[in-house]
């Protein structure tokens, strides 16, 4: 017995428990409010483990029995096909088919079986095959429901089901993330689903708050209800809710008591948070140095990452003693390439360092005029060999995109071969000092790297565009575009600056456009000797000097012939032209600074192989350039007069105070 008995439960580990029973593609239902009722077909065959159910193939596990006249079946093949869940009381010794509509105990040797609880008579009594239980069919028919159908060796049951429609689902999400007992206002996400498609009509909440009041663990549970009025199973959601976020403490202290004037404050910011969330830190009167003696009011606000905020408010003692004056302070202190406050009545008075220069045979062309493009056209043209520095500086007006082109015509019997090598080019961009300065860094990078020429042939009577970067991106309306670049051919090769249209092809409209006319102000032609070599082998820094650049005076415009009509002109501020300048002998403590004396002026220089840039708004500002150490140094300053911006420029040599603690 005690074998029969694991024989027997063994059988149930191996088959399984619950089967959904699933209605046949013929079957005709009738819709209720709980589900669809359908027919289910069963056929059995005498002395065989196969079924067929509702038209699928199965194996029972063990064949359909006949003893003595009475039909037996396997218990486990047949309660799964209905759908009931199967389980095993060893105590009691019985076997339990459970479903939603009866619960049917058959025991082992038993002419006797419960139905939902009532004694029911066996047509013969239930017994083990192979480990299986096996039940008569007769009575399991009518236990179950069903009707039996027997031709010749073929059984059929048939019985009623009700199919239950799937239930929605009530999924939900709660927002934010972090939550804070008294302060969040909680949002919840509706993430609910139908399978069935219905819409819904109710719901229930647990647990649901809008500001959750205390801290801990929330569950917060809920169910909906659709149009056919089946209501999901709980969805629940755990919910950790943080203790009240604290404010921040704003908190800031100096490394001393109390400062002489001119002299740098230390400020330590010292402010907290209880998440160390702090997002924002807001100094006022927080200057670096003051100089005026007196109590100074210093304020931080932080804010930390919920928008909570602290202030707090404290004093900076600055005594009357004097460690640097704010002239002393700025020139000692301020970055290369910053600005500080200069007095601009002071400049003119500083001695001029007399300087001569020194001039390269170089070649420049400046298309500068019309510096304002009003119409398509030839800009500039001229014939040239040689090294050729091309300097273009114009304004869009003509009320659509255009490109702007440099090509080069050969007409000549041979071919030419031409070069290009540094190239600056700014904007286009609808801010002049932008343009201007741009081309300047990027052409001053380009000369200090040395680039290898690129290199490109041009066939007798063929036109070819130099520098396709020019016509990269196209002029809008109001765009200015200004560049630098180096071109060298080794034979004469006709060079036309034009503009057209962005959708035109600008070789194929050459030979119609016009040659624009001069605006009668700015600057184009062809000038020579344009590199200019300015040594200064005088000791400078002793004293407040200045060397005055793009004056007319000292630093004489070039001459040259606007090709187009054969005037003479003048570069006009010396734009274009390239500038070495060997300061030999610079004292120790040195402060080179440079300063506009004609208002505006944004460019950059070369300063001992370093790129300096400089952005002054008018001549009450000064740019540091370059300091020197503790001993003599030799300076060398590399640079071209930015485009766009104004002139003269003073270049002044300031003594630097000594160091104070």
């Amino acid at each position: 017995m005690k074998a029969l008995k694991w024989l027997l439960i063994a059988s149930f580990l191996f088959l399984p428990f619950a089967y959904a029973a699933s209605a046949p593609a013929s079957a005709e239902g009738i819709s209720t409010l709980e589900g669809s009722s359908v027919t289910d077909t069963l056929s059995l065959t005498m002395g065989s483990a196969a079924m067929v159910h509702n038209g699928q193939p199965y194996t029972s596990a063990q064949p359909v029995a006949n003893i003595n006249g009475r039909t037996f079946i396997p218990f486990s093949s047949i309660a799964a096909r209905y759908g009931y869940r199967i389980s095993y009381d060893a105590q009691k010794k019985e076997s339990v088919a459970k479903s939603d509509r009866h619960e049917l105990v058959f025991k082992i040797g038993s002419g006797y079986a419960y139905r939902d609880g009532v004694l029911t008579k066996l047509t013969g009594a239930a017994y083990i095959s192979n480990g299986y239980l096996m039940v008569p069919l007769r009575s399991w028919g009518e236990m179950a429901d069903s009707t039996i159908a027997v031709v010749g060796k073929t059984i059929t049951l048939k019985w009623s089901s009700v199919v239950i429609p799937p239930k929605p689902t009530a999924a939900f999400a709660v927002q934010p993330a972090e939550i804070y007992a008294g302060q969040t206002v909680v949002s919840y996400v509706d993430r609910s689903s139908n399978p069935t498609g219905l819409p819904f009509v109710d719901e229930r909440w647990n647990g649901r708050m809008d500001v959750f009041p205390e801290p801990g663990t929330y569950v917060v549970t809920r169910q909906v209800e659709d149009s056919n009025g089946t209501w999901s199973d709980p969805y629940s959601v755990t919910v950790v809710v943080k203790a009240p976020n604290q404010p921040p403490v704003a908190d800031f202290t100096t490394d001393k008591s109390q400062y002489r004037i001119g002299e740098e404050i230390r400020y330590i910011d010292q402010s907290t948070d209880d998440e160390n969330a702090i997002v924002k830190r807001t100094f006022a009167g927080n200057d670096k140095v003051f100089f005026e003696p007196g109590d100074k009011t210093v304020t931080l606000t932080v804010e930390d990452a919920h928008g909570l905020t602290s202030t707090v408010t404290k004093t900076v003692t600055v005594t009357s003693e004097v460690l640097y004056t704010k002239d002393e302070y700025y020139r000692l202190n301020t970055p290369t390439g910053s600005n500080f406050a200069i007095n601009p009545d002071s400049v003119p008075k500083m001695p001029a360092i007399p300087y001569t220069i020194q001039s390269e045979s170089s070649q420049l062309v400046r298309s500068n005029s019309p510096e304002t493009l009003t119409q398509e056209g030839i800009v500039y043209q001229a014939q040239l060999t040689g090294q050729v520095r091309f300097m273009f500086h114009n304004v869009n007006k003509i009320g659509y995109p255009v490109r702007m082109y440099l090509l080069a015509t050969n007409n000549n019997g041979t071919t030419v071969n031409v070069n290009t090598s540094s190239v600056g080019i700014g904007g286009p961009d609808p801010v002049v000092g932008n343009t201007g300065k741009m081309a300047t860094v990027r052409y001053l990078n380009a000369y200090q790297s040395n680039p290898e020429p690129k290199w490109l042939t041009v066939r007798p009577h063929q036109t070819v565009e130099i520098l396709p970067d020019l016509s990269k991106t196209p002029m809008k309306m109001n765009d200015v575009l200004t560049a630098y670049a180096d071109v060298f051919s080794d034979q004469e090769l006709q060079f036309h600056i034009v503009v057209v249209a962005a959708g035109k092809s600008a070789i194929a409209e050459l030979p119609y456009l016009p040659v624009l006319p001069r605006d009668g102000i700015h600057v184009r032609g062809t000038f020579y000797n344009a590199d200019r070599s300015v040594v200064i082998d005088d000791a400078l820094g002793d004293a407040e000097q200045r060397i005055v650049l793009g004056d007319k005076t000292i630093d004489r415009y070039l001459d040259g012939i606007d090709d187009t009509n054969g005037e003479l002109q003048y570069n006009t501020g010396n734009f274009g032209t390239l500038y070495r300048m060997h300061l030999s002998h610079v004292s120790p403590h040195t402060l080179i600074a440079l300063n506009p004396r004609g208002g505006l002026y944004i460019g950059a220089f070369m300063v001992n192989g370093q790129l300096v840039t400089a952005s002054m708004m008018n001549n009450t500002q000064a740019a540091v350039l370059y300091r020197t150490g503790n001993t003599e140094e030799a300076v060398d300053i590399t640079f071209t007069l930015a485009a766009g911006s104004n002139l003269p420029i003073a270049m002044t040599f300031l003594p630097l105070p000594e160091v104070r603690w």
